[in-house]
């Protein structure tokens, strides 16, 4: 094994002596100097792994060497360590990017532990998160047995999003597989818990907050007219991206509350959003609203009167508030808004609906590059994080945090990774979504869908005398019989919703206060 090697700069590096002993029957090698410009020719010249900073030298100071040395190896670990306690030599040296800062007398314990933080993180995370994976994939496995209610189902889902993204961040393959193996699992039974209890919520008590009781829930008890609030619904949102986003938002805001809540169905835009401006299940919608209401089968945009409805769910709620609403499909349209939004300060509602991650899973069906970039779930919680990064709604977001409104952030429905087809058959007005289909004289395989012979039952409208809806389950999506295999090579692996699985369904709505 080859041993570490340390560059350790100390003008008293003789008084060190026990320290370096200690390390090195450590295994490890040290490497001594007594000033900053011999220190700045060693690193120069050698490969170290780490080094060791006296703060207080005569010639270059501790933090003029620091500032050499990482022009020169920007990546090599440096830890100060220093008799001063003062703040602007500690902020100037983190400001630097050092890797660890220590007060003298340092004993060799804690020059141990540095190393060791700094090293070996890696693999010494890497170590705990098996281990503590390992006795969690049994609590998990035991819960999948005995999970029966949404709320419990919202939890399970949590942790498993919490686990892929620990498990991811130590890149181990196998432990990968096998959480990988109990989401799938955790899909199968939740596809039954929706099968069985879905159409009989919708006339419950008890029942989760869907798509159409969201704004009543969770934004009318947060609208607060000295304040303001903005609503954000990011199209496609599943709570794993979310998970990514919000280190992000928590430079600027505050949570105060996290919510899951259930995407009706079909899980699909045109349905769950506007649901949620309406208020109002989707046969609710064109029964009140047939001007407004568009069918699968009807010409022109799905989505295209978001605001009137959400205009008419405020009207029927009595509430007294000012709002706006603005839907974001363009670059530019986002900088425009960007730009101007000091002027919502006046609203005690504003609403963005952001149309990016949408855009991003339809795109990976269609572009060869996108599917490069987000090849799995990992590269499309990356490609999401490095837009959300970038964007105008990330500037909106700050910008509001300005104007000391609230934030709530919200999505219409998730995506899944679709892998498997299942084979349906309909005639030529059968409806063009991979994961749900609706129709007259429907032929599939039962064991694929959760069917919905009357769409009544499920609040949702009839297109023609004797359509149905049907659901696929899991990660399958819907494939004709003619010219089969170009079907599904075309749409094997990309995001499609609109059907029946936890990254579909259960979604996140937060809510935050300013910083």
């Amino acid at each position: 094994m080859r041993k570490i090697d340390i560059l350790w700069i100390d003008d008293e590096i003789d008084l060190l002596t026990p320290h370096i002993l200690f390390l090195e029957k450590k295994n490890y090698h040290v490497t001594t100097c007594t000033n900053g410009a011999d220190a700045i020719d060693l690193v120069t010249e050698q490969n170290f792994d780490i080094v060791f900073l006296d703060e207080n030298m005569p010639g270059l100071t501790g933090l003029e060497t620091l500032a050499e040395i990482k022009q020169k190896q920007q990546n090599l670990p440096v830890v100060m360590i220093t008799k001063s306690e003062e703040e602007y030599i500690m902020e100037e040296a983190i400001g630097s990017k050092i890797a660890d800062y220590l007060i003298k007398p340092v004993n060799p314990m804690q020059i141990l532990l540095s190393l060791k933080k700094n090293l070996d993180h890696s693999r010494l995370v890497s170590e705990k998160t098996t281990s503590n994976y390992q006795q969690e994939f049994r609590k998990i496995a035991m819960d999948l047995a005995m999970v029966n209610s949404y709320d419990e189902w919202v939890d399970l889902y949590k942790k498993l999003v919490h686990w892929e993204l620990e498990l991811e961040n130590i890149n181990d393959s196998g432990m990968l597989e096998i959480l990988e193996s109990q989401k799938q699992e955790a899909n199968a039974q939740f596809f039954k818990f929706i099968k069985k209890n879905y159409g009989n919520w919708l006339t419950s008590n008890d029942k989760p907050t869907f798509s159409h009781t969201l704004f009543k829930d969770y934004v009318v008890p947060n609208l607060d007219k000295n304040q303001g609030t903005l609503l954000v619904v990011i199209d496609n949102l599943r709570y794993d991206q979310y998970r990514v986003i919000e280190p992000l938002i928590n430079n600027f805001y505050k949570k105060e509350t996290e919510h899951s809540y259930y995407s009706i169905l079909p899980t699909a835009t045109q349905y769950a959003r506007n649901a949620i401006f309406s208020g109002l299940m989707p046969s609710e919608m064109e029964k009140r609203h047939p001007d407004l209401w568009k069918n699968d089968t009807d010409e022109g945009g799905m989505n295209l009167y978001e605001n009137e409805f959400l205009t008419a769910q405020i009207k029927r709620l009595g509430l007294d508030i000012q709002h706006e609403y603005y839907k974001i499909t363009t670059l530019k349209k986002g900088k425009e808004l960007a730009d101007n939004y000091n002027g919502t300060k006046q609203n005690d509602l504003t609403v963005v609906v952001y149309n990016f991650v949408d855009m991003l899973s339809h795109s990976k069906t269609e572009m060869e590059v996108i599917k490069e970039l987000a090849g799995d779930d990992k590269a499309y919680r990356s490609l999401t994080l490095s837009w959300f990064k970038n964007s105008p709604l990330f500037e909106i977001i700050q910008k509001a945090q300005q104007l000391g409104q609230k934030l709530i952030i919200t999505t219409d429905h998730g995506t899944i990774n679709c892998k498997r087809p299942t084979k349906v058959i309909g005639n030529k007005n059968i409806s063009a979504n991979l994961r749900y289909k609706t129709g007259r004289s429907l032929t599939f395989e039962e064991k694929d869908v959760f069917v919905a012979h009357n769409p009544k039952d499920l609040f949702l409208p009839t297109i023609a005398m004797n359509s149905s809806f049907i659901f696929a389950k899991e990660d399958l999506f819907f494939a004709y019989p003619n010219n089969y295999n170009h079907f599904v090579k075309y749409y094997k692996n990309t995001y499609q919703h609109g059907g029946i699985s936890l990254e579909e369904v259960i979604i996140p709505c937060v809510v935050y206060h300013p910083k």
